[in-house]
């Protein structure tokens, strides 16, 4: 539904609200402690935080050309405001998998945040629990994602799979996952190997080389099986095994049955690019993809992710949840991305560097301004409903 139809939506969380409480906040002379455009963010990172963390979370694959074609197929999407519209009352929910979430954000799965922040993963998802957003826990989680889901509470939260080798830590990871609450299966197919990333490279920085990231493998039973002694005895031969079975270049579409049989909640494919392999997964039985290149980390030239989307979402979009993540960095990118197709987008960078910067009140910070911004944008646009978007918002 675009903005100004004569079916008015129903009234959801004013976002918008937190300019004014940050303008009433500054009556008392308290300022924000980060900036409320998001994109300082990785400059504040790179001067406050190490070279070596900074560089994993802001490196990309190769020259980078894939995370600047990210940006640069956001901006070539311009937004043409509508005006004399009734747009007093908005609503920015959206359903996913037959759950009402309050906008249509989610936190991004991202490994080993505890290069950025002592409190990892468990600050990030606390963040998203509070302002309602679905949390996305990375397989390569710094923290095993039993204390990840006591951290959240009640949160809405998913599982990202790094789909390795060993059926039955694959096995073991969804049984864990469903057990302590994680509602859907978000799996990454476009990671069978590490791409060539020369900021971690010139480092020489891998954090699962020290064992960090692999929380969720050393607490695994079916992990801790293949291993000749615990862990805690050889913690070397611990990080070679998770190194040999990380990764499966030999994963086919055939093995998504496996998935299927394993998994009975909302199964998402993530780094579809391409509109076939998005139908190949509507005929195997998904329930969404997420258009992604991995932030740029992955591969070298590739396509921007929203070149891609309009592809993915005409050859699907009426099967599948189609997602969007790669490039977005401000609450305009969040309105092209919707008017595009997507149902909703998956934050990564931005929120990592608030987590780097100033812990779970970073991630809130990033949260709330980025959906501050979105609907701001929308509702200046002379639009009212983010799930009613369209192509036609834009020039």
């Amino acid at each position: 539904m675009i903005g100004g139809d004569s079916t008015e939506p129903e009234p959801g969380k004013d976002w918008a609200a937190f300019q004014y409480e940050i303008y009433l906040n500054g009556m008392t002379g308290t300022v924000p402690r980060l900036p409320a455009d998001l994109t300082r963010l990785e400059e504040l990172a790179e001067a406050r935080l190490g070279p070596g963390p900074v560089g994993y979370v802001a490196g990309s694959a190769g020259s980078g050309s894939t995370e600047r074609a990210n940006r640069a197929a956001l901006d070539r999407h311009r937004i043409v405001p509508r005006m004399l519209r009734d747009v007093r009352r908005r609503n920015l929910s959206v359903e996913l998998f037959g759950t009402r979430l309050p906008a249509p954000l989610a936190l991004a799965p991202i490994g080993v945040l505890s290069i950025m922040h002592p409190e990892a993963e468990c600050a990030a998802a606390r963040a998203a629990a509070a302002q309602g957003v679905p949390f996305i826990l990375s397989s390569a989680s710094s923290t095993p994602m039993e204390r990840v889901a006591e951290a959240m509470g009640d949160g809405e939260r998913w599982f990202q799979l790094y789909w390795g080798k060993d059926r039955e830590v694959t096995r073991s990871f969804l049984s864990r996952a469903k057990s302590c609450g994680f509602t859907a299966l978000v799996v990454t197919l476009d990671t069978p190997l590490l791409a060539w990333r020369p900021r971690d490279l010139d480092q020489a920085y891998l954090p699962f080389l020290h064992g960090v990231g692999t929380a969720n493998y050393f607490t695994d039973p079916a992990f801790q099986a293949g291993l000749a002694k615990p862990v805690h005895e050889d913690r070397d031969a611990a990080v070679l095994h998770f190194v040999q079975l990380f990764g499966d270049p030999g994963k086919t579409w055939d093995d998504l049955v496996f998935l299927r049989e394993h998994w009975d909640g909302p199964i998402v494919l993530k780094g579809v690019l391409h509109p076939d392999d998005a139908r190949r997964a509507a005929d195997a039985g998904m329930d969404g993809v997420v258009v992604s290149n991995h932030g740029g980390r992955q591969v070298g030239g590739s396509i921007g992710a929203a070149d891609a989307l309009p592809g993915v979402v005409e050859s699907v979009g009426d099967r599948l949840a189609v997602l969007f993540d790669s490039g977005v960095r401000t609450g305009d990118d969040v309105f092209k991305a919707l008017a595009l197709g997507a149902r909703a987008v998956l934050l990564g960078r931005p929120y990592a560097y608030g987590l780097g910067l100033d812990g779970q009140p970073g991630v809130e910070h990033v949260i709330r301004a980025l959906l501050a911004e979105f609907e701001l944008t929308l509702v200046l646009s002379g639009h009212t409903d983010a799930a009613g978007l369209s192509p036609e918002a834009l020039g």
